[in-house]
């Protein structure tokens, strides 16, 4: 119920865990279906075309256009609104208005041009990562550097916000149980799903065909123009990689110097980039049963307790929740039920500095029936503010997620045929996961996207990083994506959580800075810890 692809947070107190987003909308068991099969075939040998050097006559104005900065949020920063078309087959159909914000390089030292940043998502707010982390917490010499600058995305934030449900119908949404035990419980799963796609058609039925990665790169284009930078320069963490690799497969003549931390594989179907991350989720839960247990306060085994059986003792509380939701405390009423319990476990997956807060949420519903804990971590996954509003994250990730891919599954049976793979992906979390992944099968508008590879030749050199314990994005997406660019450099840092760079590493700290202030890319394989 939660989607697809992945974002990296801000890091400050309100907004600790990232937000999970690929999850939930797409995957490929080993026991594919002859669609998802064959759109992996057909992956192996379509690639993402570059779009012709020239900029087409009907797009100049957007590319010629001034943007009005006005002084905005914390003292140091401006924004704007950018135009772009809303349908670049028909540019005169109408335009979308997109937020942007930037704070100007520091100094000292010669301004190297705008950075731009996307935290992932699809759905994260770079307006609202740039002023809350990048803009004041990047590197000293970085922001001394460059123009730090975040645009939100078509349908995201700011940018012409797709909406689907109010607060209390989001409640309902988050709370139906995602692993249904009999026919009447998966056709109320399915409902939920129908009442989210018709919601986000009714809001926005025009733009809700208008709102792919393909066309958010193009508009990341017509900025890096308006900006006055003959290249772009870029960091995209998550779903951002996939952002970001788009931008290159399409402008390659036009990459500057692009760091794509916690990769995606763009090549991988729906199906199999949920399996697949399934598979990540297990592995980050794995290193938290292993460090769980050496903790005295672990509420799910003891010294010497193997991973499996921390998660068997994990899958039995579940049960019980399934059976008999727990109180929490809330000011609306809400119970711990076992789908908001398995997100606030899920949300925990993506910071090893988020453990020692969910063992303790663990430990209250555990041993003193108290779910307010997990439900605080489930909430910050779903970005749910304390009044009951929640942002629109959520929405705008499957809005792009259900355009940019066919659907993992077509029906429940699909579902039930591969609960088997996703199961032994996760013994944890795959039946949940498996479930989630139908719900762009009831979208109200058909994907225009198709799974490619990316190659983006005449590229400069791409700084891919992967982390080998990555919950949200597998280690091995970014070797794929590595492979597939033909300029690619592959940076691995060997530990746990969902991105490296920022996160304490100096190893991937200081090989990315160097990239970033003087163009020099790190030795393609190089490890870090």
């Amino acid at each position: 119920m939660h989607t697809r692809r992945t974002l990296r947070r801000t890091r400050t107190a309100a907004t600790l865990l990232a937000t999970a987003a690929l999850l939930v909308s797409a995957c490929s068991s080993g026991s594919t279906t002859s669609t998802a099969a064959g759109s992996a075939a057909a992956a192996e040998g379509a690639a993402l075309a570059a779009l012709p050097q020239a900029t087409p006559a009907a797009l100049r104005p957007y590319y010629g256009q001034k943007l009005a900065w006005r002084a905005c949020g914390a003292p140091g920063f401006e924004c704007a609104t950018l135009k772009a078309p809303r349908d670049y087959a028909d540019p005169s159909a109408g335009d979308v208005r997109l937020a942007v914000a930037r704070k100007k390089a520091t100094g000292p030292g010669g301004r190297l041009g705008s950075l731009l940043v996307n935290p992932g998502g699809p759905g994260g707010s770079a307006v609202d990562y740039l002023q809350a982390y990048a803009g004041v917490g990047y590197p000293a010499q970085v922001r001394a550097r460059y123009d730090m600058v975040g645009v939100d995305p078509r349908g995201v934030a700011r940018s012409e916000p797709v909406e689907c449900l109010d607060g209390p119908e989001m409640d309902a949404y988050t709370r139906t149980d995602t692993t249904p035990d009999d026919r009447k419980e998966t056709d109320r799963l399915v409902e939920a799903y129908r009442t989210f796609a018709e919601g986000c058609g009714r809001d926005a039925p025009e733009l809700l065909r208008h709102v792919s990665t393909v066309e958010a790169a193009r508009d990341m284009d017509i900025l890096r123009a308006v900006l006055g930078d003959r290249k772009l320069h870029y960091v995209g963490a998550s779903y951002g990689t996939f952002l970001g690799a788009t931008y290159a497969g399409l402008f390659p003549d036009r990459v500057g110097r692009l760091v794509l931390d916690g990769a995606m594989d763009p090549s991988l179907p729906a199906r199999r980039l949920n399996l697949e991350q399934t598979a990540g989720f297990e592995t980050a839960f794995q290193s938290f049963a292993k460090d769980c247990v050496r903790q005295p306060d672990c509420p799910l085994g003891g010294p010497g307790t193997k991973p499996a059986q921390v998660g068997r003792n994990l899958k039995a509380f579940f049960g019980k929740l399934d059976a008999r939701p727990l109180a929490t405390g809330d000011a609306d009423g809400r119970r711990l039920t076992e789908s908001l319990a398995t997100i606030g476990v899920i949300a925990a997956m993506y910071d090893e500095g988020a453990w020692p807060r969910l063992r303790e949420a663990l430990a209250s519903a555990m041993r003193d029936g108290d779910g307010a804990g997990l439900l605080l971590l489930s909430d910050s996954y779903y970005e749910r503010e304390a009044g009951g509003r929640y942002s629109n994250l959520m929405y705008a990730n499957a809005a792009v997620n259900c355009l940019d891919l066919p659907p993992a599954f077509e029906s429940p049976d699909e579902v039930r045929e591969a609960l088997p793979a996703f199961r032994k992906a996760s013994p944890v979390f795959g039946e949940g996961l498996a479930w989630a992944s139908l719900n762009c099968a009831y979208w109200p508008v058909a994907a225009t996207g198709e799974p490619h590879r990316i190659q983006a030749r005449g590229a400069a050199p791409i700084v891919v990083v992967g982390t080998t314990r990555d919950p949200a994005t597998p280690y091995r997406w970014a070797q794929a994506l590595a492979r597939q660019l033909s300029s690619a450099r592959l940076l691995t840092y060997q530990g746990d959580g969902h991105t490296a760079y920022g996160r304490g590493s100096s190893c991937i700290d200081s090989a990315i800075n160097a990239y970033l202030l003087r163009g020099t890319a790190p030795a393609d394989g190089k490890r870090c810890s």
